[in-house]
């Protein structure tokens, strides 16, 4: 049975927003820290290894944003059901009933089997045991992945309308270590945050370089493009000649939380509080840049 209502986003917005005068031309979302689980998703593992593929507790770090007067959109539906941050021709072959009808794009992600549908997880795991059709991967677009695309784009829009220019975080998590199928340097130990603008391509180099800088005078090891570069949402949205700066934000999960549990550790509200304080700095920096 599929869902009858798009399961798609959360979006926080400011009071008034983009017209208050607290609104800033910062925009933050997170695409994979979604866990409701449609009922036709039907995959053929349990629960709780499905959750090792969420970007647990990634919207509530970086809640704090909105009385800042920063929108968050976060994704209400899991990346295991439909990546948000994928192209939406990243169609995995594979995983098909029948031939997908257009154009196809084989991408690296596809053929570890993290197309926009994952085929696995990222110890290697099949997510089902069954071949989706063409229909059902579909719907997931409509429902889902265009909904998410088109929120994040309005909001973009509202604020490159009033302020000119815009500056977006794409909020994501990584494990300590990556798995044997999660990138293409299976067992590579995480820094502590991972910063990608595709190599300079969907941002301005002076909005990562802020964020490293703040990041790094905090004591946090900080990687810049390496190992992650950034995906399809900063890919999307990115176009800093318009004015239009894309950023992926990537967060060691050990900084935060036990990533066999996913309970909060110790360490979650001083994370928290850190990330408040350079939203903060970065709505400084922002307007700044702006004027």
């Amino acid at each position: 049975m599929f869902i009858t209502q798009p399961l798609s986003y959360r979006l926080d917005l400011p009071t008034e927003y983009p017209h208050a005068q607290s609104s800033t031309p910062l925009v933050l979302d997170s695409p994979h820290s979604g866990a409701a689980y449609p009922p036709d998703f039907a995959p053929s593992v349990s629960a709780g290894a499905l959750r090792t593929a969420e970007d647990t507790w990634v919207d509530d770090l970086w809640g704090d944003a909105v009385g800042l007067g920063v929108p968050l959109i976060a994704a209400s539906f899991p990346r295991s059901y439909i990546d948000a941050n994928r192209a939406v021709d990243e169609i995995d072959p594979l995983l098909l009933a029948q031939p997908w009808p257009e154009a196809i794009n084989e991408s690296p992600k596809v053929k570890l089997g993290k197309g926009l549908v994952w085929r696995m997880l990222d110890d290697g795991t099949p997510l089902y045991d069954r071949k989706l059709s063409v229909d059902e991967v579909r719907h997931r677009i409509e429902a889902c992945w265009k909904p998410y695309h088109r929120a994040l784009g309005a909001v973009l829009d509202q604020a490159h309308a009033r302020f000119g220019k815009v500056w977006h975080i794409n909020c994501h998590s990584m494990p300590s270590v990556a798995g044997a199928f999660a990138t293409d340097q299976p067992g590579l130990v995480h820094p502590d945050f991972v910063l990608g603008d595709r190599d300079g391509s969907t941002s301005d180099p002076a909005f990562r370089e802020f964020v490293a800088a703040w990041l790094r005078e905090r004591g946090y090891d900080v990687s810049v493009n390496d190992p992650y570069k950034g995906v399809e949402l900063v890919r999307a949205f990115g176009r800093p000649a318009d004015g239009r700066h894309s950023l992926q934000i990537e967060i060691n999960r050990k900084l935060y939380m036990d990533e066999v549990s996913l309970r909060p550790n110790d360490n979650y509200p001083r994370l928290k509080a850190h990330l408040r304080e350079l939203t903060a700095a970065l709505v400084d920096w922002t307007r700044a840049q702006a004027a």
